[in-house]
């Protein structure tokens, strides 16, 4: 199962496109609601979450994913069960995905030190500051983590994160049943 943690001013596209390829591919997808059973996006339109924090069971538990988004991603960074998650992500070996300005969660945190990492170029500097290797890639995995750059990636993101938790083969299946190209 893959846990999307939405906090109230996250960027839509930046969630949903990644839960539209993952569930595509078969993957179980939560919503979880850090802010709320009810999240609204930076654009104004409202999720109904699957979850709270507290009900989300590390059983089965594979990836977890950050969308960004303002002031979604200084919310996400603000909660202690974000904290906490990410905190366990790493210590199991789990996948963490995050886009936009979510990798500088990971990168206050340490986690991006000595890896290849990307974000949006407004939080750029939080990577390298972090000790991250800035990639010139719109979206990368160095690891157990995979980092993109902003909203006009997350197919790209998504995809990335299907290969990454079922196949190759699934994620370009994906990519050609909906008609995106690698650009």
């Amino acid at each position: 199962m893959v846990a999307v943690f939405l906090a109230e001013g996250f960027e839509l596209v930046e969630a949903m496109a990644p839960v539209d390829v993952l569930r595509r591919a078969g993957v179980d997808v939560k919503l979880i609601g850090v802010t709320g059973r009810e999240v609204p996006a930076s654009n104004g339109v409202t999720v109904k979450t699957d979850l709270a924090p507290e009900d989300l069971s590390r059983e089965g538990l594979e990836a977890i994913v950050l969308p960004g988004g303002l002031p979604g991603t200084l919310n996400l960074e603000k909660s202690p069960a974000v904290q906490d998650i990410i905190d366990w992500c790493v210590k199991e070996g789990k996948l963490i995905g995050a886009i936009c300005a979510a990798p500088s969660i990971l990168a206050h945190k340490g986690l991006l030190k000595g890896r290849e990492a990307t974000a949006f170029p407004n939080f750029q500097k939080d990577l390298t500051e972090g000790g991250a290797r800035l990639s010139e890639k719109y979206v990368c995995q160095d690891g157990r983590f995979i980092t993109g750059r902003g909203m006009g990636v997350s197919l790209e993101f998504g995809l990335k994160l299907t290969e990454a938790l079922t196949s190759p083969e699934k994620a370009e299946d994906i990519r050609t049943s909906i008609q995106t190209d690698r650009g």
